[in-house]
């Protein structure tokens, strides 16, 4: 029986703008500049509000896609080493997002740790949230670090700081081909 949260009926949203900003967050990170660069934030900020409502819920729906994306491929990853991606992923990356209350409010959490096991099963993470409501503005914050984590983890998984990166940028060239 299919589920109305399937995959198939989600948007891909703009996954290259979603990508863009989980690149220049990890990069910074990898740099050693763990404070939010005002600058940084603000040109993230401008470049949001240039989208306006229609473009910034495709950015919403790429960085879902990201994450779905993601979570398959930490998936089949535990699963070759017979893991459980639920049970790998997530407790880490609530432990994470804990630490960081001046990025992540605490009632956001929980919304990001089902979203990632709504990816982790299969499901769309973009229409699991969207049955509960639109995104309020503290979750984005929160759904920019769930995505950085899961690039982190598997950057970490490969010892490879561009993995997660490729893994995306690759699924987007052979898209247009």
């Amino acid at each position: 029986m299919s589920s109305p949260c399937d995959p198939q009926y989600a948007p891909a949203g703009d996954v290259s703008g979603a990508m863009m900003l989980v690149d220049s967050r990890l990069k910074a990170i990898y740099d050693g500049r763990t404070e939010v660069d005002p600058e940084q934030r603000k040109l993230d900020e401008q470049f949001t509000a240039s989208l306006g409502p229609t473009g910034a819920q495709d950015l919403l729906d790429g960085v879902c896609t990201i994450i779905f994306m993601y979570m398959k491929w930490l998936r089949t990853a535990c699963e070759d080493h017979d893991k459980d991606v639920i049970e790998y992923v997530v407790p880490s990356l609530v432990t994470s997002m804990s630490r960081m209350p001046r990025s992540v409010r605490p009632e956001a959490v929980p919304t990001m740790a089902g979203l990632v096991v709504a990816a982790g099963t299969g499901l769309s993470p973009s229409l699991w949230r969207r049955q509960y409501g639109e995104w309020t503005k503290e979750e984005m914050n929160a759904l920019e670090a769930t995505s950085f984590l899961l690039a982190e983890i598997i950057n970490r998984i490969t010892d490879d700081r561009d993995f997660a990166t490729r893994l995306v940028t690759d699924a987007l060239s052979s898209a247009d081909r």
